[in-house]
């Protein structure tokens, strides 16, 4: 029998990333590169079968490569993993990207994978859960689905470019959307730059 985890051993936070069929599979890819870089952080993935594909369409990335940036990954098929289960202590859970079937999924509390069910625990729990939707232009039902998980609980944060920020890459724009992410999660990082109001008149930007 497998003795219980102490307190004194368990990781300071445990944080589910989850990567759905949504284009935008490098979102997900590296909110993991910099988790694994987070002292007392511990990641558990699930990434749906629309999910592999778009990481390898977009990424180049297979499985091994992917699952290698994770402590722990889990079949998006085995609802009966640790992350199904609010007894399962985490501190939250992102969903990069988001599709518009997820979306909608946990909207309507449809837990019919372990993307979905995993969500529905954050919801359940009153833990923290982000969805980076990825679609446009948005229809009726998309918006009204993010106004529902809105309701209930959850924060809808598109990766949307910050050019306030004059991002000089394509790295740059994603480690912006990243960013605000692990605020939400209130990891620290050094992602980004952070806004800290015009400059005076006058002043050179």
């Amino acid at each position: 029998m497998k003795a219980p985890v102490s307190a004194a051993s368990a990781p300071d936070r445990r944080i589910v990333v989850a990567i759905s069929g949504a284009s935008g599979a490098v979102y997900g890819v590296r909110l993991l590169q910099v988790l694994r870089e987070s002292p007392g952080v511990e990641t558990h993935l699930v990434v749906s079968e629309a999910g592999w594909h778009n990481l390898q369409q977009e990424q180049d990335l297979d499985r091994v490569a992917v699952e290698a940036l994770a402590h722990h990954v889990h079949d998006v098929r085995n609802v009966g993993a640790a992350i199904a289960s609010g007894s399962f202590h985490c501190a939250g859970m992102v969903i990069a990207p988001c599709s518009m079937r997820t979306l909608a999924a946990v909207a309507h509390g449809l837990a019919d994978n372990l993307i979905t069910r995993a969500a529905d625990v954050m919801l359940k729990e009153r833990r923290r859960l982000v969805l980076m939707v990825r679609e446009s232009p948005l229809n009726l039902a998309h918006l009204r689905n993010m106004v529902s998980v809105t309701e209930i609980g959850a924060v809808v944060c598109p990766p949307l470019p910050a050019f306030y920020l004059r991002p000089k890459s394509v790295a740059d724009i994603v480690d912006a959307s990243v960013a605000r992410v692990l605020d939400l999660l209130d990891v620290p990082h050094g992602l980004s730059s952070r806004w800290e109001g015009l400059a005076p008149a006058g002043a050179a930007l």
